[in-house]
């Protein structure tokens, strides 16, 4: 039995996993949408999600812990505190959108198009 096991391994082992996860989610702050399959983007979302949320705060403590996770990302932590954090401030959570496109012609694969709302 699986109890307790949560998250998706998307055939690959936990470093280039966790890369995936950490560009995918500089890519949507980046761009405000990006184009990705299904799978991956129910997995990101939550990240992209508790990021704005920890930059809504505003902090200084805020903006150190965004820094330590994108520590080679200057423009996009200056993005997510000038520009997208504000844009939510009335705003509690349901910061992404998860759009379906339609499958992959060479494997089938569902591809959603996730964005900022």
């Amino acid at each position: 039995m699986a109890h307790r096991i949560d998250g998706r391994k998307l055939g690959r082992r936990m470093g280039p996993r966790l890369a995936l996860y950490k560009n995918l989610t500089v890519s949507i702050l980046r761009y405000e949408r990006v184009k990705t399959t299904e799978a991956k983007a129910k997995e990101v979302q939550g990240r992209v999600e508790r990021m704005i949320t920890i930059a809504k705060r505003g902090d200084l403590a805020a903006r150190r812990s965004i820094v330590s996770q994108f520590p080679n990302e200057p423009l996009v932590v200056t993005k997510l505190f000038d520009e997208i954090a504000p844009k939510y401030a009335d705003r509690s959570s349901g910061y992404t959108r998860i759009v379906k496109i339609g499958q992959r012609s060479g494997d089938a694969a569902e591809i959603v198009q996730i964005e900022l709302v």
